[in-house]
């Protein structure tokens, strides 16, 4: 998919070596936001950001709900225990594989919870697992790092390969490769199923999230020292590095980039959120989030204050950007003025979200066990699913955003049809 030109893309201009940090408060434009393209916001309203954004009809009661109710059509059950990851093929959509702490991983039918197929002989939990670019291959590791890549249509095993602990895997968008990051530091490379092999090595402290650009040709990598790397893929060579005042004061614990990859944006424990010029390695903006959560009951420990970021990622069809946080805040910022649009508050912690394919529409799963849809323009909540007596760890959307895909603590995978009013 060509990036868009014209209203929506980025132009960014000879400033980008200046950070700004963008405090929260009322969205207003800042310097640079004169020397972008204007963008032409549709449907822009005057509606408070956080008006009515979590409410809903059915919200009393919320408490002995989290079992009471299940809108999910389909419900995989063979896990047995906390299942963490969920992937859906990318040629069909029909098929999902998930992995859990029960160090087992399964390829299942989404449409009637069939099982395919077990991934078999992890030794550890497996906290990673997806389909290469056209479905041909499932990748599964597990937490030891055991990497085993099975052929989905003959149902074999067709190479494993033992690294340091695994903190996570990606395939490549365009070829039979797989890129993992490790606690050692070092990031490793594959190509499927010869096993010729790369080694991309970073600090000595752990690589702890990691992701292939969509050029193919460069990966970014975050590290739990706070920097953050982006590298060539062919050559193995570091092209920029960010760290200290460039990098985060913290580990990083998300990575994402923009549909063209020009742009990226990292998380960290730190609370903050880089925006970042993958062809410059400099940062462009810094939003910060202090904590804005509910206040910790009397009585409780001071742990329970503590806030990160935990997901982020770019909407393809608006210059916004989400990110998610561990005190539940949702938030919309815009990267055309650098500026929070949306504040969207849950009442627990976000756990992961994704943005729709083809519109402005974010996804969030969170620690009380509900899928949320949320409306970036306005900043209100669109539905909530629930069926989980557990959080939710994961989850995956199709492609046509007609089903939602989750994984829970409580040893199961739901399929949720997704019904949309405005569809």
């Amino acid at each position: 998919m060509e990036p868009a030109e014209g209203p929506g893309s980025l132009g960014f201009h000879g400033d980008e070596e200046i950070i700004e940090v963008v405090e929260l408060g009322p969205p207003g434009p800042d310097d640079l936001a004169d020397e972008m393209e204007d963008v032409d916001f549709d449907d822009e309203g005057a509606e408070e950001p956080d008006a009515d954004a979590w409410e809903t009809e059915d919200d009393e009661g919320v408490e002995g709900s989290m079992e009471a109710q299940d809108d999910s059509e389909v419900t995989f059950s063979l896990h047995s225990a906390s299942v963490f990851c969920v992937s859906l093929d990318p040629k069909t959509n029909a098929l999902a594989v998930t992995g859990g702490e029960d160090d087992k991983a399964f390829v299942w039918r989404v449409s009637d919870g069939e099982l395919l197929f077990e991934c078999s002989g992890h030794k550890d939990s497996v906290t990673c697992a997806g389909f290469s670019h056209d479905s041909v291959f499932v990748a599964t590791g597990d937490m030891s790092g055991l990497i085993k890549v099975w052929r989905v249509d003959v149902k074999e095993e067709v190479w494993s390969f033992e690294v340091g602990d695994l903190e996570w895997m990606e395939w490549h968008p365009q070829a039979h490769v797989l890129l993992a990051g490790t606690a050692d530091g070092n990031s490793w490379m594959w190509k499927i199923p010869s096993g010729d092999c790369k080694t991309f090595q970073g600090p000595a402290c752990p690589a702890t999230c990691g992701r292939i650009l969509p050029d193919g040709k460069r990966a970014v990598v975050g590290y739990e020292d706070g920097t953050m790397r982006i590298w060539d893929l062919k050559q193995g060579t570091s092209l920029h590095v960010l760290k200290g005042q460039d990098g985060h004061q913290d580990p990083l614990t998300c990575v994402a980039s923009n549909q063209d990859g020009s742009l990226i944006l990292t998380g960290s424990v730190d609370c903050h959120a880089k925006l970042v010029n993958s062809a410059t390695g400099k940062v462009v903006c810094v939003f910060r989030m202090e904590s804005m959560g509910p206040k910790t009951p009397p009585g409780e420990s001071e742990e329970a204050e503590s806030n990160s970021v935990e997901s982020l990622g770019f909407c393809n069809v608006m210059p916004l950007a989400a990110v998610g946080y561990l005190d539940g805040t949702l938030a919309i910022y815009d990267l055309s003025t650098q500026s929070l649009r949306h504040k969207c508050q849950h009442e627990s912690g976000i756990v992961q979200l994704q943005w729709e394919e083809s519109s402005a529409v974010v996804y969030t799963c969170s620690l009380d066990g509900a899928v949320r849809l949320w409306d970036a323009r306005s900043g209100k909540m669109i539905s909530e699913y629930r069926g989980h007596a557990a959080e939710i760890l994961d989850f995956a959307v199709n492609k046509d955003a007609s089903i939602v895909v989750t994984t829970s603590g409580d040893h199961q995978a739901k399929v949720f049809c997704v019904q949309r009013p405005d569809r």
